[in-house]
């Protein structure tokens, strides 16, 4: 290709990232350059409060809402400026403040260590790298049930754990059966015992490796159906003659993120620890944010990979990894997160607390 047609496909590319920026409502709120977001407050809070079916008991409720919205739209815009590869906007928690939706939304809690191990964990060994395909995606393998939400109840962790579960059962049985959260909110209290205190508690909060242990303690997780999700604490109601998949093992693996995707493809999808601080305002993309804690809150469930996510911004592809949320399907990419990989740099921690899940071959009920 010579010199003058790269720069005219280059030319093209960037009128065409330029006008989908100036056509799309929620990239023209927060792309610097566009008319200030906060002129047109009113009429973008209506919209939100139309499109996610948002009510508020009082005025003055509303009043606050609405402040904190405003606030959130400058919050969306710095993260558009930090994050450049992905878009950044209205989502359905703009009238949440940090501190809410930290409560209401994340909840995995932090172990002491840094893996965060039971005692009995075992560290996953080396695969070899040489041969991984460029991309892959468990979706496409029928291990990956469809997105849920969690609601306003901070068990990300039961929902990454029973993800993985439902992944791991699929390898072992061919059969995707999904799993039930709820089981893990109402009855799983496993502690850590390097720390007094630390336990699994419903919707204020768990780890997934503790899950686990739980799992492989009480002999399995019922379906769904029979132990459906409420997005509250309730009494434990667990019928072991109703366990359809079974925990045969759990490991832990390194942060290398060749051997995280080698386990991934070897093992099916991986339970992950994030920092979701980007995740509250993100609506689509590649994230790839210039700098992001490394602590993780956020229990999400990794299925895959690819090779070239384009960045119309940077005008060049960059790998990411694929994330199933529990936010449902109206959050992200129909439910999905995509951040880039290959960074080297741990990036908002998602390399530091990875584990995979093996199955016993147990007949779904």
């Amino acid at each position: 290709m010579d010199k003058l047609s790269l720069l005219a496909i280059t030319t093209v590319l960037l009128i065409s990232a330029v006008t989908a920026a100036v056509e799309d409502p929620i990239i023209r709120q927060v792309v610097s350059g566009i008319e200030d977001q906060l002129l047109n407050a009113d009429h973008h809070f209506a919209s939100f409060k139309s499109k996610f079916g948002k009510s508020y008991a009082t005025q003055e409720e509303h009043d606050y809402r609405f402040t904190v919205f405003k606030a959130n739209l400058r919050r969306a815009k710095r993260h558009q400026a930090m994050d450049p590869d992905a878009v950044h906007g209205v989502t359905k928690f703009m009238d949440l403040t940090p501190k809410e939706f930290r409560r209401q939304y994340l909840g995995m809690r932090k172990p002491k260590n840094k893996l965060g191990l039971p005692a009995d964990a075992n560290k996953a060994p080396i695969l070899p790298t040489s041969d991984l395909p460029d991309d892959f995606d468990w979706r496409d393998h029928g291990a990956v049930g469809k997105v849920k939400d969690q609601g306003g109840c901070g068990s990300c962790w039961a929902f990454s754990t029973a993800g993985a579960l439902e992944g791991a059962h699929f390898l072992a049985t061919g059969e995707l059966v999904s799993l039930s959260e709820q089981q893990l909110v109402d009855c799983d209290h496993e502690c850590d015992p390097s720390e007094y205190g630390a336990c699994d508690a419903g919707c204020n909060g768990g780890l997934m490796t503790s899950a686990y242990e739980y799992t492989l303690k009480a002999g399995g997780l019922e379906r769904e159906e029979a132990y459906p999700y409420t997005g509250t604490d309730g009494t434990c109601k667990f019928d072991k003659s109703k366990v359809v998949a079974s925990v045969s093992n759990f490991s832990v693996i390194t942060s290398d993120e060749d051997q995280i995707a080698a386990n991934l493809v070897k093992h099916g999808p991986l339970s992950i620890g994030i920092n979701a601080i980007f995740m509250q305002t993100y609506v689509g993309g590649v994230s790839c944010p210039y700098l992001c804690p490394k602590s993780q809150d956020h229990g999400v469930l990794l299925v895959g990979y690819g090779a070239a996510g384009f960045a119309p911004i940077r005008l060049k592809n960059k790998p990411y990894w694929i994330i199933k949320n529990s936010w449902g399907e109206s959050w992200g990419e129909e439910g999905y997160y995509k951040i880039c990989r290959g960074t080297g740099k741990n990036l908002c921690g998602m390399d530091t607390m990875v584990s995979s899940v093996a199955a016993i071959s147990v007949v779904p009920q």
